[in-house]
């Protein structure tokens, strides 16, 4: 099949967006203003949810936040004298509408996101419900009654009235939401935001604000919802609770998940798929099944459950599949970029890290026991011991991942312990993961770049509005550069996911390195690598070495261990049992018989 470009594909999109109104009759101009609202919400929820990871069910709450301020303060008389150089203008509500919007969100954000698991989809349930309920009992919106007698909007002095009208408001409102999203996607802050899936312990030793960047999220996702209220209020002239309570709030996530959650275009597809399904079946099941009955409410749920099973990534994946559409860029070369500045590397020999009498207790088991070492600037320490000796503990307590249950660890001349793994990543350490952590669906450069986002300061707002492309450009030269650094520049820009278990190794390699440490922690790099690349990465382990770097390696391969530690520590059951050169350490009676027999 013959792909499409993606600008002859958007170019055709656009226009047959614009003929729409002159076309088509009333019935379907009003039916793509629904889709229209309904998308800008859907669009909120594919960042919180399908980017970010967060389920909500409450986003019909915030539409109603939206909608109810603009119906109030546009149509009331006696508003209160704070309030009266707001009172009958939709414009000056919209805005008042997104304070007060953010200002509930940042409060129920603060309340339910701390949550996990399944207690946070149950927690928007909850204030969702909540929201509903008071919409429709405070008498001065006009109770379950609502609030009739809303205005029209105003254009350059021209009343936005008739829907064919409201369609180019609605659709471009949506159209430059989608712009900002994608935007935000494709920068430093996007790549956090879908870090947050991949799991926050990586994210926050890459220097990432994890519980900053789900409040971000779950405000913008709360103002779109805002924006597609004030929008409905004014499209309709009238609001009541109805179309706000938990039951349309579960179909703006259905819109999400069914559209494609990861995909921006997939909160249009989505939002279109179900409005007109829905309709559909409230037209044709009537005259199948008779009047009495809610019947099209069960076959609409056997559809979504049908598919969910079969298209569980969504239906946009599904049509990008079947209509290919070329990206336009032809042979990708590596990004060019300024240099990032760097830290200066201290003297050779500098006692970078020390732990004293480190322990660490679950419960009874105790995982590491009074452990003891440092590491130098321009030194390779090599953590060795079978499975069970406390390796990746003393790792994770290291880098702040854990806590310590008594003793003290020094970084760079101050104490960490106790320091969040996001400080102690500031502070110059960076590391890798036994299970490697990469996000699968990104590409090799896209994994290695989130290692730079310390390095980077532009946020969410300047994303979205596209003002961070130069220091986006030097993020992602930064990357390429390490990547090329470990011989993975032919793999750039390949999903990471489809690369060798030893290759992500390396790339995790990579993403350490674009945080410019000058401690680095790699836990078992060489598992998976054939003999050439663990010959490779030695060399490349080498080089670091001598620009002032130390490095911290737990490895069972004892052969690669030897030819390139300066020293090596030994533990058993949490304890150091040997520490010394590695001559020195293959020597000792006490290791050759705990250990190196029994090491693989």
């Amino acid at each position: 099949m013959m792909a499409v470009s993606q600008r002859g594909a958007l170019l055709a999109f656009l226009a047959l967006l614009g003929a729409g109104p002159l076309l088509l009759p009333e019935f379907y101009v009003t039916l793509l203003n629904y889709i229209g609202l309904y998308a800008i919400v859907a669009l909120g929820l594919v960042l919180l949810t399908g980017v970010g990871g967060l389920t909500s069910f409450g986003q019909a709450a915030f539409v109603g936040l939206g909608a109810y301020t603009t119906a109030y303060l546009t149509t009331a008389t006696d508003l209160p004298s704070w309030l009266a150089l707001v009172g009958g203008s939709p414009w000056l509500a919209l805005a008042l509408g997104l304070v007060g919007t953010a200002a509930v969100a940042l409060l129920l954000g603060a309340l339910t996101l701390r949550l996990s698991g399944h207690y946070l989809p149950l927690g928007t349930i909850a204030w969702g419900i909540s929201l509903y309920f008071l919409f429709g009992n405070l008498e001065f919106i006009g109770g379950h009654t609502g609030i009739t007698g809303i205005p029209a909007l105003q254009l350059a002095g021209v009343e936005v009235k008739s829907g064919r009208a409201f369609y180019y408001l609605i659709w471009t409102a949506l159209l430059a939401l989608v712009w900002a999203t994608h935007n935000l996607l494709d920068s430093r802050a996007g790549r956090a935001i879908r870090a947050l899936k991949g799991g926050s312990l990586m994210a926050e030793a890459m220097g990432v604000d994890t519980a900053r960047l789900k409040i971000e999220i779950f405000l913008i996702a709360a103002l779109f919802a805002c924006v597609s209220g004030w929008l409905y209020a004014h499209l309709q002239r009238f609001v009541n609770p109805t179309p706000f309570g938990l039951g349309v709030g579960i179909e703006y996530l259905f819109m999400a998940v069914i559209g494609g959650a990861a995909s921006v275009w997939g909160a249009l597809l989505g939002a279109g798929v179900i409005t007109v399904l829905k309709q559909w079946l409230q037209d044709l099941l009537p005259k199948l099944l008779g009047s009495s009955g809610n019947f099209e409410t069960i076959v609409f749920g056997v559809i979504m459950v049908l598919m969910l099973q079969r298209a569980r990534d969504g239906l946009w994946p599904l049509l990008a599949r079947l209509v290919p559409v070329k990206s336009g860029d032809g042979q990708r070369a590596a990004p060019q970029g300024e240099p990032l500045p760097r830290r200066q590397m201290p003297e050779a020999g500098t006692l970078l890290l020390e732990v004293k009498g480190a322990t660490k207790r679950f419960g009874g088991l105790v995982a590491c026991n009074e452990m003891q070492l440092t590491v130098r600037a321009g030194e390779v320490l090599a953590l060795i011991g079978p499975n069970g000796a406390g390796k990746s503990t003393m790792f994770n307590l290291i880098s702040g991942v854990a806590p310590l249950t008594a003793g003290e660890i020094v970084f760079m001349g101050g104490r960490i312990d106790g320091m969040s793994a996001r400080a102690i990543a500031q502070r110059g350490m960076s590391r890798s993961f036994q299970h490697v952590r990469l996000l699968p669906t990104m590409s090799v450069l896209e994994n290695a770049a989130i290692g730079a986002h310390m390095r980077g300061s532009k946020g969410v707002v300047p994303a979205a509005l596209h003002l961070e492309r130069v220091e986006e450009g030097r993020l992602l030269a930064e990357a390429a550069r390490q990547i090329e650094r470990v011989g993975l520049e032919k793999q750039m820009f390949e999903q990471a996911g489809s690369l060798a278990l030893g290759q992500q190794r390396i790339l995790e390699i990579a993403r350490a390195l674009c945080a410019d440490p000058c401690l680095l922690l790699l836990d078992e790099p060489a598992a998976g690598l054939r003999y050439l690349e663990k010959q490779a990465l030695a060399d490349l382990l080498r080089r670091l070495r001598a620009e002032g770097m130390g490095i911290l390696l737990v490895e069972h391969d004892m052969d690669f261990v030897m030819g390139l530690a300066d020293r090596v520590v030994v533990m058993e059951f949490g304890q150091r049992i040997a520490e010394g050169l590695p001559e020195e350490v293959q020597r000792d009676p006490a290791v050759l018989e705990a250990y190196l027999g029994g090491v693989e």
